[in-house]
């Protein structure tokens, strides 16, 4: 017999947790068919020597919604090691829909995932109206990658409620037995999973909350009772909690949550779990909860980030700390270096620090509120905004903050905020841990990815485009929390990647994938850890449109395999499309 592919020499890694062995892999029609001495000729063959081999990892939480049905490539995730994608989070996504609804769902995707408007509407090709419908068109595709999608609660509630629905108004019996029905039709054919969103954070274009915000427990259970008896799917969630109305409702938030979980029949939950500052002891509240939730039998998860989850600032940015000021708007539409340029004369830097900035958020505008908020306290917060170098630190030290570089200085933080974007011709990038980073380093966050309910998510691939990219979580959570840590405990490689790869899988039902064993998926990597490492994000205009995305590559991933096909070596893609649509419970 001849192999279709041979990896030899490496250390397996296999996604169980259990220690690395020595041995070689061989794959045959797209199944890993032998783990030993492999001696069969094969017509590919791998040198893994000084490396790693791992199973595919499995990203639970993506925005691809629109994106992988135009995009083959699936960048930036498939440069990060990730062989399967789930996508239709947080509640927002792109069926069901009636034609009439395209544009507002589009603005509810750029308000609530920070996905250009203008590349949603000029790449989507709406060749669909229900969530079946909308599996077919992805299934229609081949790409680099495997993809799975969830069935989102506002897309849902605009198709069976229309304006009452965008409106938040209360589902009627009909309302709610008609979304019971749609979401039992879309986990039959094939949906991963439902989900939703609960937190005033997340708005339309426009400012408004999402339809699903304020969504009751009676239609919450109601759509949750369409999983019992199916034996698949899963529910995500994300709600801030009512942090910011009264943190006093915790509890009764929680309540909603669990009796969603509850109510599918035994499918299991997951919510986003993050530290923020203004409620900083809530995500040991949630950890409790979802303790005792599991105690008795309600399965519910937490998902975990593998850094602080932060804002990407700079000149081509969504957002920087300068872009609402009277001298900077003046020079706004000039190319990005000669903006840099003007920006270092020390007349054009006298009068922009002199000056105050104008209101940047509103309605219509793609500038967050928050945006405003930090710029009104950025002396304050210049303690917690570092420069983002070519190799990127996300666990950065109080004294490399530009807080501390002013300070030894003896200028403003302002100047020093200034003096850093400028920088490399205006393509230097300013980095502000948002979430996880109360303390100054990672330890909470450590805590959190130790925990026996944590899941490795969180990831938004697709999303944020112009102020994250943090698609790259599956590279920073085997580089820094296994080798780089130093100031804190690091963790054990065959824990990491058992997160990134058979724990997710295992939640999400997907059985052919997640770990090295003889008749699987032949999903893998071949990670050289001692030179794998991020570089800095980079803006591309490569989305439809014209659009602009950060876009961060990695490099010491030798080789990344999807269904026995080498779609990435050597951190670049090769051309293959082996990637497939996942029809959970198929």
């Amino acid at each position: 017999m001849t192999w279709d592919l041979k990896i030899v020499g490496g250390s397996v890694v296999d996604g169980t947790g259990a220690p690395a062995f020595s041995a070689n892999l061989a794959v045959k029609d797209g199944r890993i068919v032998e783990i030993g001495r492999c001696d069969e000729a094969a017509t590919t063959v791998i040198d893994a020597s000084g490396a790693i081999v791992t199973p595919g990892f499995v990203d639970i939480h993506t925005h691809y919604d629109g994106q992988a049905t135009w995009d083959q490539d699936m960048l930036p995730s498939a440069q990060h090691g990730v062989t399967t994608a789930i996508m239709g989070n947080c509640g927002v996504g792109f069926a069901p829909v009636h034609d009439h609804d395209h544009e507002r769902l589009i603005g509810l995707m750029e308000g609530v995932e920070d996905i250009p408007g203008a590349a949603l509407a000029e790449g989507l090709r709406w060749g669909w109206r229900s969530f079946p419908d909308y599996l077919d068109a992805l299934e229609s595709m081949p790409r680099t990658i495997d993809v799975g999608a969830q069935l989102p609660h506002d897309a849902l509630r605009l198709h069976v409620m229309g304006e009452r629905g965008a409106a938040q108004q209360e589902a009627s019996s009909d309302d709610v037995a008609a979304m019971r029905d749609l979401c039992r039709e879309a986990l039959e054919a094939g949906a991963v999973g439902f989900s939703t969103g609960r937190t005033d954070n997340h708005r339309t274009i426009e400012g408004k909350w999402t339809p699903s915000s304020e969504s009751g427990i009676a239609e919450l259970q109601a759509i949750a009772s369409a999983f019992d008896g199916l034996g698949h799917g899963v529910i995500q969630a994300v709600s801030d909690f009512d942090m910011l109305r009264d943190p006093a409702r915790f509890d009764a938030e929680f309540d909603v949550l669990e009796s969603m979980a509850a109510a599918s029949g035994g499918r299991p939950m997951s919510i986003s779990l993050m530290e923020r500052d203004q409620a900083p002891n809530q995500w040991r509240q949630i950890l409790a909860r979802a303790s005792a939730a599991q105690a008795k039998g309600v399965d519910m998860k937490v998902q975990v980030a593998a850094r602080p989850i932060g804002l990407l600032l700079g000149l081509d940015a969504t957002f920087h700390p300068f872009m609402g000021f009277p001298s900077y708007k003046a020079i706004a539409h000039l190319p990005l270096a000669e903006r840099a340029r003007r920006l270092q004369d020390p007349a054009v830097r006298k009068q922009l620090l002199s000056e105050k900035s104008d209101r940047m958020a509103g309605d219509g505008s793609p500038i967050p509120p928050l945006a405003d908020l930090l710029l009104a306290q950025i002396g304050m917060l210049s303690r917690r905004l570092f420069p983002l170098g070519e190799r990127p630190d996300y666990e950065p030290t109080p004294e490399s903050s530009l807080f501390a570089i002013a300070a030894a200085r003896g200028i403003s933080p302002l100047e020093a905020i200034l003096e850093a974007l400028v920088a490399d011709d205006g393509r230097a990038l300013l980095y502000f841990p948002l979430f996880n980073y109360q303390g100054g380093d990672l330890e909470h966050l450590r805590e959190m990815i130790e925990h026996p309910l944590a899941l490795a998510g969180l990831g938004d691939g697709g999303a944020h485009v112009g102020t994250t990219c943090d698609a790259s979580f599956p590279t920073t959570m085997l580089a820094h929390w296994t080798r780089d840590r130093s100031r804190g405990p690091r963790l054990p490689i065959e824990k990491v990647v058992a997160m990134l790869t058979l724990r997710n899988a295992e939640f999400l039902g997907l059985k052919d994938r997640g770990r090295i064993a003889s008749g699987l998926k032949a999903d893998l990597n071949v990670i050289d850890v001692a030179k794998l490492g991020l570089d800095r994000p980079g803006l591309v205009r490569d989305l439809p449109a014209g659009g602009k995305r950060f876009l961060q590559s990695a490099h010491g991933y030798r080789a990344t395999v999807v269904s026995g096909a080498v779609m990435l070596k050597d951190d670049e893609l090769t051309g293959e499309r082996p990637g497939r649509l996942i029809r959970a419970g198929n």
